[in-house]
């Protein structure tokens, strides 16, 4: 790999991504047996409000799973539990074959969250090169980390003196250098430019196509067509789980947004 003393191929905007094809040493088995994720039976209560009260589902390895719906409907809080940082009070989750939370399932695990998780006081190159000592990961895995978020020109910056997008693809960069299986990413195209939000998705889908499953949440209705499958999400439940072209003809609605209205009349109406 050129890594990122190849600076001709940082910032460019290749079919591959925000900064060019690096993730063929990324390239998981996603043939490997059962699921990628399997819930059954999931309820969560923060506080006194009862955000999950039963759900269930089942994800296969390998593809890009869109979790939609409007603020409130219970979205963060699943990824919190599939990443095993949310406490629950029933149910069964499986990660990578593997009860979520428990220290084998998190080393394959990683999890971009809606507010950057990153130190601000240190640089690009520090950041990643910290995170990647917590996993095992090379010196090199830094680099292609850095490349593929197509920082390579600010890895020497301070983030704190980076944009909130730069500093998001930080937060991207360190789930990434340890190159899990499992990619749990929370709305994570918020605040960026439609340039960058379009790299960032042709970076989801390489590393799809490697073998990676990506959990990616979102309530941008446009974005849900380039996800393989998707699960629609209200007051905790999950209302439909489709691909993009299914849900289309299931409600008769060409766009996804009217799909989900739809939808949402069509459960309320049969209670």
């Amino acid at each position: 790999m050129s890594g990122c003393g190849a600076p001709r191929v940082c910032f460019g905007h290749t079919p591959g991504g925000v900064g060019g094809s690096q993730l063929s040493s990324a390239v998981v088995d996603s043939t490997a047996p059962g699921p990628a994720i399997e819930i059954r039976g999931l309820r969560v209560r923060r506080g006194e409000s009862l955000v999950i009260p039963d759900l269930s589902m089942t994800v296969r390895r390998g593809i890009i799973i869109g979790l939609l719906g409007p603020s409130g409907s219970g979205k963060t809080t699943l990824m919190r539990a599939m990443v095993g940082v949310q406490r629950v009070e029933a149910g069964t989750l499986m990660v990578l074959g593997m009860p979520a939370g428990t220290a084998e399932a998190r080393a394959r695990v990683g999890y971009v969250t809606q507010a950057a998780s990153v130190y601000d006081d240190l640089t690009v190159d520090e950041n990643i090169s910290y995170f990647g000592d917590l996993t095992g990961a090379s010196p090199g895995d830094v680099d292609d980390a850095i490349l593929t978020v197509g920082l390579c020109d600010h890895r020497s910056r301070v983030v704190g003196s980076l944009s909130g997008g730069q500093r998001s693809r930080v937060s991207l960069a360190s789930a990434l250098v340890a190159k899990p299986e499992l990619l749990v990413l929370d709305e994570p195209t918020v605040g960026l430019d439609p340039l960058l939000r379009r790299e960032l998705w042709g970076t989801f889908r390489e590393l799809a196509g490697g073998g990676t499953t990506l959990v990616v949440s979102s309530h941008v209705m446009d974005e849900a067509d380039e996800c393989d499958s998707l699960s629609l999400m209200r007051e905790g439940r999950i209302i439909a789980h489709d691909t993009p072209d299914g849900l289309r003809e299931r409600t008769g609605r060409t766009d996804l947004g009217a799909a989900f209205v739809e939808l949402i009349r069509q459960t309320e109406g049969a209670q």
